[in-house]
């Protein structure tokens, strides 16, 4: 029987899009699915003393969380993981800051009409966004942020990497952090970052079947 994962990302952060490719690449070897969930920043920090550029930021950070969790409810779980790589093409890899544009590519690429874009100011579905946040975040405590993933039982922020390992090292990679989120008594393993999100330019965004 295979493992269950599942995945917590906000689309705008480029930590969760670095660690999402790795997890991309494990599964692909392992051979499981992941359950693509999404989480906030707009909400994890909405209580919080965050800097004014970052405060400037959030609003544009929930269009996008919010135009995922409607495509989940109106077409399924199956679109989650097509849009977030559509939407993080565009945002990490293209580097593309303007939002309506980035929500009208993403939405081509996912064969959604133009006019969905309307839910990215919607909060039509943001009782169930923040449902799916608080489901992610409450396996770890409110003092960390995306992503998080859970193995079966164990749930664990991060791993914050850069750049996203491949082969054997992403395999490694995988088992040692699963192995050590795994002991109850862990808590912490952190030290400071000295590089930037890595973006391998060959990466793509993951064709929809």
């Amino acid at each position: 029987m295979s493992d269950s994962v599942k995945f917590w990302f906000d689309p705008s952060c480029p930590w969760a899009w670095m660690t999402s490719r790795w997890v991309d690449e494990v599964a692909r070897l392992r051979e499981f699915d992941v359950e693509w969930r999404v989480m906030s920043l707009a909400v994890l920090n909405e209580n919080n003393d965050v800097s004014d550029e970052y405060r400037a930021f959030l609003p544009r950070a929930l269009r996008y969380t919010r135009l995922v969790q409607a495509a989940q409810e109106l077409h399924g779980a199956a679109i989650v993981k097509p849009l977030y790589d559509a939407l993080g093409t565009e945002i990490h890899l293209g580097s593309n800051t303007d939002s309506d544009e980035v929500i009208s590519l993403a939405l081509a690429a996912v064969g959604l009409p133009a006019e969905f874009a309307a839910h990215a100011d919607s909060d039509e579905f943001d009782a169930q966004m923040r449902a799916s946040h608080f489901d992610g975040i409450n396996r770890v405590g409110q003092d960390v942020g995306t992503p998080v993933i859970a193995i079966n039982d164990v749930a664990f922020f991060g791993p914050v990497i850069s750049p996203a390992p491949m082969g054997d090292q992403a395999l490694a990679l995988w088992d040692g952090v699963v192995a050590l989120a795994s002991y109850d008594g862990f808590f912490e393993l952190k030290r400071s970052r000295t590089r930037d999100p890595i973006f391998d330019v060959s990466d793509t965004m993951i064709a929809t079947a």
